[in-house]
């Protein structure tokens, strides 16, 4: 399913499924994602390693389950609809050295993932 086209997925929670299809159909590969936490504030990071390169450290099994993990925490944190949307509107690409950035505002909820 394309990303473009809307669907019963384009609210509520973010699904693994979800994310890799958005991930392969703009940039055609599938990005790693972290969360990043600096001074306080947690940001998503779209990294530049993806699955489908033969030095990335995860099988296709870990990564699903690493990318349920991060989303987990972006889908309690109520940001599932802004990184929806900024990954499907971002003009920038990852590429060595650079991964993407969004700051996550987390409604209120932000210290309860800090540490």
């Amino acid at each position: 399913m394309l990303a473009d086209h809307p669907s019963s997925r384009d609210s509520g929670p973010l699904g693994v499924e979800e994310v890799i299809d958005l991930l392969r159909s703009r940039w055609q590969a599938s990005y790693d994602l972290q969360l990043v936490t600096r001074r306080r504030r947690m940001y998503l990071q779209v990294m530049w390693a993806f699955l489908e390169q033969q030095s990335f450290p995860l099988d296709e099994s870990d990564y699903r389950s690493h990318i349920a993990e991060v989303l987990e925490i972006v889908n309690r944190l109520g940001e599932a609809e802004t990184v929806r949307n900024w990954l499907r509107t971002t003009r920038d690409k990852p590429r060595l050295g650079k991964a993407l950035s969004l700051q996550l505002q987390g409604e209120g909820r932000l210290e309860e993932f800090l540490l």
